[in-house]
C-alpha cells in the first residue's frame, strides 16, 4: 500500500493551499474542508483555528 502525502495545492488554493491540499490527498471537495475548518475555527474560539491553519502552511511542504 502506498502511503499518501499531503502537500499544498498549487492549483486550488485561496490562501495558501492547505485545504486544497488535503482534499486532493483524501479525494474530498476542498469546499467541504474548507466549511468544516471554518466550523472548527468558529466554535473553539477562532484562535486555535488560525493557529492550526499557520502551522499547517509552515509544517506542509509545497507540490515541486
Amino acid at each position: 500500500m502506498q502511503k499518501k502525502k499531503i502537500y499544498l495545492s498549487n492549483a486550488d488554493k485561496k490562501i495558501a493551499g492547505v485545504c486544497g491540499g488535503i482534499g486532493e490527498t483524501f479525494d474530498i471537495d476542498s469546499t467541504l474542508i474548507r466549511l468544516v475548518w471554518i466550523l472548527i475555527t468558529v466554535v473553539t474560539g477562532i484562535v486555535p483555528g488560525v493557529l492550526g491553519y499557520i502551522v499547517s502552511w509552515v509544517v506542509i511542504p509545497k507540490k515541486q
